[in-house]
């Protein structure tokens, strides 16, 4: 069973700094590209980020670009998302996706608010 388990998120104020992270387990995670999606509240969903399987790659959204940072650790099986210089409007629940999109985490609060 594929399961990505999402940890990290929390309360914050602009400008400040949280770091994201996701377990997975259930399939071979260094096979796979993984990614990053956030959701505000009623609204649609915006791509954040992705990683290749050896991550040596990445790709950021141009909301985030310069200030979040995806990376993985393929030996532990965690993905992660260091996210800096934080924005009210990086408030959002942050999914860890899985291969092909097809499998989701259950998701972590951010919310950066003074």
């Amino acid at each position: 069973e594929v399961q990505l388990v999402e940890s990290g998120g929390d309360l914050v104020q602009p400008g400040g700094s949280l770091r994201l992270s996701c377990a997975a387990s259930g399939f071979t995670f260094s096979n796979y590209t993984m990614s990053w999606v956030r959701q505000v509240p009623g609204k649609g969903l915006e791509w954040v980020s992705n990683i290749n399987s050896g991550g040596g790659s990445t790709r950021s959204a141009d909301s985030v670009k310069g200030r979040f940072t995806i990376s993985r650790d393929n030996d532990k099986n965690t993905l992660y998302l260091q996210m800096n210089s934080l924005k009210p409007e990086d408030t959002a629940v942050y999914y860890c996706v899985g291969p092909a999109y097809v499998y989701w985490g259950q998701g972590t609060q951010v919310t950066v608010s003074s």
